[in-house]
């Protein structure tokens, strides 16, 4: 009897292993290579928190395909060569299915070219350089965000109406994606009547930007354009409340220069600036209610435009997987092109021409810690023409 019972006991662990939701599939793996240090770690703080909260959503549905996601995070450290080494790590020993979060837009295009050889697919929920699904575009590399040129074409657009014909000096980045956000900026200006006086490139996480004010002054600019993000910001916007150069002028800049990761730590040397942004908390659709009652019930505290992109990103995924039956990268690349999906912003269309996401647009002002919708751009308008000759 005794060796009965004995015998009995695999096979009922056997039993009780199948009836397990959790043992019945392995993970979806999700590799998440963002900064967790350094100057733009309150950005990557966000892309974790947008992930965590939709990847928590999907599982307690079933998971995707009944598989759970497993989100599993490497610090890039916003440094193209630690992405890369990170992102391999995350290939080649975690094996990932699929990887996100980066934020730097070299690291973007570096570890993009590294899933490409890996035969994986990455997509990016931050970076804004326009190359990324422009002139350096990769069939791997996706990006759900809005690239520099439809953020600038909605602030532009804006900028015409407000102040016509603005005299613009440009202060950025001195990497990808200043330059390119830069460009573009000066693009719009240039075709709705305006000049372009200057520009002026800083070392990222800098810590004195007084050094430029001269030049900034001797140009005697209507409108600063900056791209500058995370904590640089705060030392820029509040350096030039102190030197006195926000009294008479107007500061505009990119989606990522002024989020609710920063705001606070800049008080009201960030009032008045004006975005171009495919996200806003003020957003008044039921999508994006939802997301916010429940990101604010999760982390007590507001989403940014990081949050909100990443948050979506799964959603994408899994409506891809879901459409192919399969995480193999060509029936997923294939099932991405040309996929619409829903978000806290709305619908959004993935292009296939270019891998770039098309989204409305909103031109925000900071007033007291607010971000004020104060004008939109349809999403075909702001997006710009393929330039992505890849494929």
């Amino acid at each position: 009897m005794e060796r009965k019972n004995i015998s009995a006991l695999p096979l009922a662990i056997l039993l009780a292993a199948a009836a397990s939701p959790a043992l019945a599939a392995d993970p979806i793996k999700i590799g998440v290579d963002t900064p967790i240090t350094g100057t733009y770690a309150p950005i990557g703080q966000q892309v974790r928190w947008g992930l965590d909260l939709a990847a928590k959503e999907v599982n307690a549905a079933g998971g995707i395909m009944g598989r759970q996601i497993q989100l599993i995070y490497e610090d890039e450290e916003a440094n193209p060569s630690v992405a890369v080494q990170k992102a391999d790590k995350l290939f080649q020993v975690d094996k990932v299915d699929f990887l996100t979060g980066t934020v730097n837009s070299g690291s973007t295009l570096a570890v993009g070219q590294l899933a490409e050889r890996a035969g994986k697919l990455i997509a990016t929920t931050v970076s804004f350089a326009d190359s990324i699904t422009g002139d350096k575009c990769s069939p791997n590399v996706f990006r759900v965000n809005a690239r520099a040129e439809q953020q600038s074409a909605a602030l532009a657009a804006w900028l015409a109406k407000d102040k016509p014909n603005p005299k613009v000096y440009s202060l950025g980045p001195d990497y990808e994606m200043g330059r390119s956000t830069v460009a573009a900026f000066q693009k719009g200006v240039k075709e709705r009547g305006g000049t372009n006086l200057g520009e002026v490139f800083a070392p990222l996480d800098s810590k004195d930007y007084t050094q430029y004010f001269g030049q900034i002054r001797a140009a005697r600019p209507q409108v600063l354009y900056t791209s500058v993000a995370g904590n640089d910001t705060v030392r820029l916007l509040t350096q030039m409340q102190d030197f006195g150069l926000l009294n008479n002028m107007l500061i505009v800049g990119a989606s990522g220069t002024v989020t609710s990761q920063n705001i606070n730590a800049m008080g009201s040397a960030a009032d008045g600036f004006v975005t171009g942004v495919g996200y806003s908390p003020q957003i008044d659709a039921p999508e994006n209610k939802k997301f916010l009652d429940a990101f604010r019930a999760e982390f007590k505290t507001d989403p940014d435009l990081f949050a909100a992109d990443s948050y979506g990103l799964i959603y994408f995924y899994k409506a891809a997987v879901e459409k192919a039956g399969s995480t193999d990268t060509d029936k997923v690349r294939a099932a991405m092109r040309g996929l619409e999906w829903m978000t806290p912003q709305g619908m959004k269309t993935m292009r296939a021409g270019d891998h770039q996401a098309v989204q409305k647009m909103y031109v925000v002002r900071v007033d007291k810690g607010k971000f004020n919708i104060i004008g939109e751009v349809p999403g075909d308008q702001a997006i710009g023409p393929v330039t992505c000759t890849r494929w």
